[in-house]
């Protein structure tokens, strides 16, 4: 039995009146089950729940270790995902507070975003797409499969607010303008999910339905447009940011930041959407190109995922499903996998496996997977070296 302490409540009214002026809190927030323990309090907040659940839950810590873009590298100056999505939580309270939004929903939002994402970044979450839509015909998607993880594997009540901003975030389609979309309840957020995973183009048509999340959706560009090219010239992919064209936002990393948020804020402030004048929106999607052309598809940055990732991803997969469906209580996908969710899981009852297929299983523990991990359960499978070598620290000196 769980036992959680509260504030008396003469305290409690002191702060109220001290410090949040008599307004207390609002429970604004939608779960699936309504837990005593859940509802907000003083002292935790409705959203801010949400943060901590995030946070302290069994796959956080995995960021530190997934990529960003550069993989392979070792080198403790490159972003890898973790600090992207402390970078976009940053953007997003920023641009909220000047906005007068709830910044604990944005917090909430962004320190989930991307917590359902592959190892070896857009790379490898192609790859397990094509691996799970060949044996199901349903599609992998790291911003549904962020749901999943938090609604699914690890049933945490999270707010609906949060779970759709997480699902609608997917900063790979920019906008103008971003428009909440009303949401009710949950029976119509699982219509929309389940239909990313039947209808290919649904995560084009994804629209938050708070303007907190439309503030991470955005946030989540800003802040990797200008990081991606610092962490290219650390990688020695290009020289410096001279190789971008100056536009409207910038072409260094400070400037783009500040100039899309001064530019939204303005553009933002008092209205019920969130929006980018023409000028400034023209050259987030310019600088987004160009991204692509000098970085992303890079032979030097695609090749490494082509000719020794894939390759991988496909004889893991094969052999963790087999594992699976022959009952090898000795592979990781039990050991490593099965077994953690389901202790993560001992209080709550959740009985992990009677709602995951088999390649859903599969596919929740390579997703979670950190890039260190793949690598060495490749060499632990299969008895070999894996296919891929490491840039050494001294590899230039």
């Amino acid at each position: 039995m769980l036992n959680y302490e509260e504030l008396s409540e003469e305290l409690q009214e002191r702060i109220n009146k001290e410090i949040f002026n008599g307004h207390g809190f609002e429970d604004k927030a939608i779960r699936r089950e309504n837990k005593e323990h859940d509802k907000a309090r003083l002292w935790r907040g409705a959203f801010v729940r949400d943060a901590e659940k995030i946070m302290h839950s069994p796959y956080y810590n995995r960021y530190a270790d997934k990529t960003q873009v550069f993989s392979l590298y070792k080198n403790d100056d490159i972003s890898h995902r973790a600090l992207h999505v402390q970078l976009v939580s940053r953007i997003s309270r920023n641009i909220g507070k000047l906005l007068g939004l709830d910044l604990d929903l944005i917090e909430a939002i962004a320190l989930g975003h991307d917590i359902g994402h592959t190892p070896f970044g857009h790379a490898g979450e192609r790859f397990l797409n094509e691996l799970y839509n060949a044996e199901t015909g349903r599609y992998f998607n790291h911003n549904v499969h962020s749901v999943r993880v938090l609604d699914k594997i690890f049933p945490l009540n999270i707010s609906l607010q949060t779970l759709d901003g997480i699902l609608c975030h997917n900063g790979e389609f920019e906008c103008k303008e971003y428009r909440p979309v009303t949401l009710t309840d949950f029976d119509e957020f699982d219509k929309k999910v389940e239909e990313c995973y039947t209808d290919k183009t649904a995560i084009k048509r994804l629209i938050p339905s708070t303007l907190e999340g439309c503030v991470v959706r955005i946030s989540d560009m800003i802040a990797y447009i200008g990081k991606d090219r610092q962490d290219a010239i650390k990688t020695n992919l290009i020289e410096s940011e001279e190789v971008f064209d100056e536009n409207e936002i910038g072409r260094y990393n400070a400037p783009i930041i500040n100039n899309l948020i001064v530019n939204i804020v303005e553009n933002s402030y008092g209205k019920p959407y969130i929006m980018l004048d023409e000028k400034h929106f023209s050259a987030l999607r310019e600088s987004k190109r160009d991204n692509y052309q000098i970085i992303y598809n890079n032979p030097k940055v695609s090749e490494i995922y082509t000719n020794g990732i894939q390759p991988m991803f496909e004889k893991i997969y094969k052999r963790l499903r087999q594992d699976f469906v022959n009952g090898n209580k000795n592979s990781p996908v039990f050991t490593h996998h099965i077994d953690y969710v389901n202790n993560a899981n001992r209080f709550n009852g959740w009985d992990y496996l009677a709602h995951s297929s088999t390649d859903d299983v599969i596919t929740d523990y390579i997703a979670s997977m950190t890039d260190d991990y793949f690598v060495d359960l490749y060499r632990h499978l299969f008895n070999v070296e894996p296919p891929v070598q490491y840039k050494s620290y001294f590899e230039n000196v």
